[in-house]
């Protein structure tokens, strides 16, 4: 079952209330999606740090209802 982009945003902004989210569909088949994610959160962490905190929002869905995920992410400049 495929997630939509509404549900991945969700996630991400339960996790990060203060982030600016930007998602898209790549394919149009609600498993391959881009996500762009700015948040205070992610101020002193490495790039890799900033996506686990994003996988870990995501709830396990990662790898099962969602297949692939291009990440962004950044702290405010």
């Amino acid at each position: 079952m495929a997630m939509d982009a509404c549900e991945i945003e969700t996630l991400i902004r339960d996790a990060f209330p203060d982030a600016k989210i930007e998602i898209r569909d790549l394919a149009g088949d609600g498993d391959h999606y881009a996500a762009v994610v700015v948040s205070d959160a992610f101020t002193g962490k490495s790039r890799v740090q900033q996506h686990q905190m994003v996988y870990q929002a995501l709830k396990g869905k990662m790898g099962g209802e969602l297949h692939a995920l291009a990440l962004q992410t950044s702290a405010p400049e």
